[in-house]
C-alpha cells in the first residue's frame, strides 16, 4: 500500500521505513527540508517536503494515502501543541475510510510497575503526560483502523538512549567511572530499533481497530546492568557509580524523572494478536557489540 510516514530521517522511523520498503509497501516520507528529501529518496521512499504543525498539508498527504503511520515529534517544548495538529489532521483526512493510523506513545505512560500490559493504567510522568489524552482519541476514532504503539527504550543501531548513558559524567581519579542514572536499580523495558520497526509494519497491515501494543521485548535489565555493559564497552571495565536522585533530576530535568521510573513490561498483546516476534539481540548483547 502506498504509506504516509513521519520521522522517516529519525531513530525511530529511519527503521520504520527500511522495513515498509523490504515489505513491499510505497511510502511517502514526510520530510523537513530538501537535505532530508534527498537521504530518504536515495533510499527508495518518496519524499513530500512540509511541518508537522501544517495540518492542512498534512491532511492532503494522508488523504491521498492507503495508511499513515506517525512516528515523529519535535522533542521540545512545542511537541505536545504539534503533536496534535498532526493527530487531527491526520484522523479528519482518514475518517470514514477505514484505512489504517498507526500512532505512537511510550511505555513510560503507566509509570512504574512490575508486570506492565496494556492494561495497566496510565501514571505518566510530566515528560509525556500530555501523551495520553491524543492517544485515547486516537483509538476511540470511528471509521479508521487506528492502533496504538508504546516503544519502551529502543536499542540497536548504535543508537538510541545508550548515547545517553554513554555521554554521562564520569568520576575523576585512576579508576574513572561512568555515572548512573540514580541508584541504577530501576529497571528498564527495552526493544531493539529493528523489532519495533517489525511491530509498526504488522500494525498498518492487520491491528484491530483501537489497538494497543506495548513494544516491549520482555527483557527488562536495570540501568545499572545496562550501565556496567556500557561501562565496560567505553573502556572504563564495567566501573559505575550511584547519582543522587536530586542531581538526576538536576542534570536531565523531565527526562531524568522518567529513566527512574522502575518499568518492567512483556509486549505479549502484539505477540498474540499480530504474531510479532521479536528477534534481535538483547540490549546488554548489543552494547557489547557497539562502538559508543
Amino acid at each position: 500500500m502506498r504509506v504516509l510516514l513521519t520521522g522517516a530521517t529519525g531513530y525511530i522511523g529511519s527503521a520504520v521505513l527500511d522495513r515498509l520498503l523490504t515489505a513491499g509497501h510505497q511510502v511517502t516520507a514526510l520530510v523537513r527540508s530538501a537535505d532530508k528529501a534527498e537521504r530518504v529518496r536515495a533510499r527508495g521512499a518518496d519524499p513530500a517536503i512540509a511541518d508537522l504543525s501544517d495540518g492542512d498539508a498534512l491532511h492532503d498527504l494522508a488523504a491521498h494515502s492507503d495508511g499513515v503511520i506517525h512516528t515523529a515529534s519535535p522533542g521540545d517544548e512545542t511537541s505536545a501543541t504539534v503533536d496534535e495538529i498532526a493527530v487531527i489532521s491526520f484522523l479528519r483526512a482518514l475518517r470514514h475510510s477505514d484505512r489504517p493510523f498507526v500512532h505512537t506513545t511510550g511505555v513510560w505512560l503507566h509509570g512504574s510497575g512490575s508486570a506492565i500490559s496494556e492494561s495497566t493504567p496510565m501514571n505518566a510522568p510530566r515528560l509525556t503526560a500530555w501523551r495520553v489524552p491524543l492517544a485515547k482519541l486516537v483509538r476511540e476514532t470511528e471509521g479508521i483502523r487506528t492502533s496504538v504503539i508504546a516503544p519502551a527504550v529502543v536499542y540497536g543501531n548504535g543508537g538510541g538512549l545508550l548515547r545517553l548513558v554513554a555521554a554521562g559524567p564520569r568520576s575523576t581519579g585512576s579508576a574513572p567511572a561512568l555515572t548512573m542514572i540514580g541508584s541504577g536499580d530501576q529497571h528498564w523495558a527495552t526493544v531493539h530499533v529493528d523489532d519495533l520497526a517489525a511491530l509498526y509494519t504488522l500494525a498498518l497491515e492487520k491491528a484491530p481497530t483501537g489497538s494497543y501494543f506495548l513494544g516491549a521485548s520482555g527483557v527488562n535489565p536495570t540501568a545499572r546492568e545496562i550501565t556496567e555493559a556500557v561501562s565496560r564497552a567505553v573502556g572504563l571495565s564495567g566501573r559505575v557509580e550511584a547519582e543522587p536522585v536530586v542531581q538526576t533530576l538536576d542534570r536531565l530535568g523531565l527526562l531524568g524523572e522518567a529513566l527512574l521510573l522502575d518499568q518492567q513490561a512483556s509486549g505479549g498483546t502484539a505477540r498474540r494478536v499480530l504474531g510479532w516476534t521479536p528477534e534481535g539481540p538483547s540490549i546488554l548483547d548489543d552494547i557489547a557489540h557497539t562502538a559508543f
